[in-house]
């Protein structure tokens, strides 16, 4: 359905949500090296509950390699610096979309190869620095996934 990428993800709770998250909506999870963690970390395995075996995780040395391994036709990258709200996109089944760790955000020159309409951001009022990570990507994969009809869902 989708591709969720967490660049240099730091805090095992989080990255564990999204493994469930991505479990659940059938989107792909791509992590990419350093990790803050180890995926054997029990902090990752509970937030994860069961669904690491439902979910398609796979691990990159860096974001090239991702991105080589499956050829994404539209990536967007999810950051404070955005100028297009996430809401403002139309979403297609193999959208692929990026975060950064936690503690910093996505680097400059990660952010400098994408054009700015691929640059999206939440709204949130002023003065906050930032959500959580692991809610972020859940709002913006239900959104996506909101767009698409909620193709392949149950109820």
């Amino acid at each position: 359905m989708f591709h969720v990428i967490l660049y240099q993800p730091e805090i095992p709770p989080n990255t564990g949500n999204i493994i469930r998250l991505c479990a659940n909506t059938g989107s792909r999870l791509h992590l990419i090296e350093p990790l803050g963690f180890s995926l054997e970390d029990k902090q990752l395995v509970r937030a994860g509950l069961d669904y690491h075996e439902f979910a398609t995780l796979q691990v990159y040395k860096t974001l090239q390699d991702c991105l080589a391994a499956f050829d994404p036709a539209r990536v967007f990258a999810l950051t404070t610096k955005g100028l297009h709200a996430f809401h403002q996109v139309q979403y297609r089944s193999g959208d692929v979309f990026l975060f950064g760790p936690e503690s910093r955000g996505l680097p400059a020159e990660v952010l400098g190869q994408l054009d700015a309409c691929q640059r999206l951001r939440l709204p949130m009022l002023p003065a906050n620095r930032s959500l959580n990570l692991s809610n972020t990507v859940a709002v913006v994969v239900y959104e996506a996934w909101r767009q698409c009809g909620f193709e392949h869902a149950n109820g």
